[in-house]
Formats: C-alpha cells, sequence, structure tokens
C-alpha cells in the first residue's frame, strides 16, 4: 500500500483530511505518526507556495510522497486579511478565541455583503521524482456577528454560510467537509493521486 504523510502539526486539519481519506485505499500517516518534527519555513507568498513548502520539504525529508495543505480566511472588507497570515494572525500563539473576537469588532459597521468572506485552501503534493502537483478549493460566505458553534476549529464560529443558515463552527463534521475549502480541495487531489498513483 502506497505511503502519504500529511505534512502538518494541526490536529484539526489531520482529524478532517483522516475522516476524508479513510476510505482511499492509501496508507496516510500524519508527521506525528512517522516520527518527523522539522520546523517548516512558510515564506510563499501565496496559499500556493506555501503548501508547496510543507510539501516539498517533508518529500526531501523522508523519500516519502508528502500532502500538504496552506489554508485560511479571506475577508474582503480587511482587504483579503488574514489570508496567508490566518494561522499567525495577531501572533502565533494567539488563540483563535481573540482572533475572532477581533474580527467580529473590525467589521462592526459593515452590513450584509460588505461582511464577504471566504476560506481558501491549497493543495500540494510532492513525489519523490520531483513532481508536484497543487490544487485550490474554496468557500463563499460572510462573516457573523457572533461567534456560533463548537465544532470544526480556528475561524470555523464566525464563518457563517447563508445557504445553510449556520456557521460551520455549527455543522456536521460530515456536512462541512463535503461542502468547505479542505473536502473540495481533497476531492480534487484524490483524482491527482489516483492518476499517478494508478488508484482505481
Amino acid at each position: 500500500m502506497k505511503k502519504i504523510i500529511f505534512a502538518t502539526t494541526n490536529q484539526g486539519k489531520v482529524r478532517e483530511v483522516k475522516m476524508m481519506m479513510e476510505d482511499f485505499g492509501v496508507d496516510f500517516v500524519t508527521m506525528k505518526d512517522a516520527g518527523i518534527d522539522i520546523d517548516i519555513v512558510e515564506d510563499g507568498k501565496t496559499f500556493e507556495e506555501n503548501a508547496i513548502i510543507k510539501a516539498k520539504t517533508i518529500m526531501e525529508a523522508t523519500g516519502e510522497i508528502a500532502l500538504a495543505d496552506d489554508s485560511g480566511l479571506e475577508v474582503d472588507y480587511l482587504d483579503g486579511a488574514p489570508g496567508i497570515y490566518s494561522a499567525r494572525f495577531l501572533g502565533e500563539d494567539t488563540p483563535y478565541d481573540e482572533k475572532n473576537k477581533y474580527i467580529i469588532e473590525k467589521l462592526k459597521d459593515a452590513k450584509g455583503k460588505e461582511r464577504s468572506a471566504r476560506f481558501v485552501c491549497a493543495m500540494a503534493v510532492a513525489f519523490p521524482n520531483g513532481e508536484i502537483e497543487t490544487c485550490r478549493g474554496t468557500i463563499e460566505g460572510l462573516i457573523g456577528y457572533e461567534q456560533k458553534g463548537k465544532n470544526g476549529f480556528g475561524y470555523d464560529p464566525i464563518f457563517y454560510v447563508p445557504e445553510y443558515g449556520c456557521t460551520t463552527g455549527e455543522m456536521a463534521p460530515e456536512l462541512k467537509n463535503s461542502i468547505s475549502h479542505r473536502g473540495k480541495a481533497l476531492e480534487q487531489m484524490k483524482e491527482i493521486l489516483k492518476r499517478k498513483l494508478d488508484l482505481n
């Protein structure tokens, strides 16, 4: 069975991606499972560049196929911030509860469509032969007026999806995975992996 290492230490991402990969027919392991402890410097200018940096670093360190995602929240009212800095927004160790409150406060004068935002997820896979493939998934929504929901992680409690009348933090994991930026990117990535690894 082909082994793929998921280049992240974010347990929320690990949980979601493992759930979506469980029927895929590859041995999907995390950096922690593989005993890898590398500090990766994400100095790319786009989600794709950061995903490539992560996947490539882990592939080169292990000689195994490595998959990485770089994702974040783009708030139009804040000129696309926090964007690629979503994880480090307001400081790397700042709790998401504080980040979410800060964004809600910044948007206190924004009404209706002015609160538009999207989650973006770029995925990259790096193969030992040096090949790299990327894909991207997005989900559009609005910034809510308060934090709602205990599911998901990160900015989920403030990301409101009008079609479903709730935040991604209020959604059941199965529903969120089927419509989320990460879910969409992973579906595309599965097609890439099927093609590259000859999985039927």
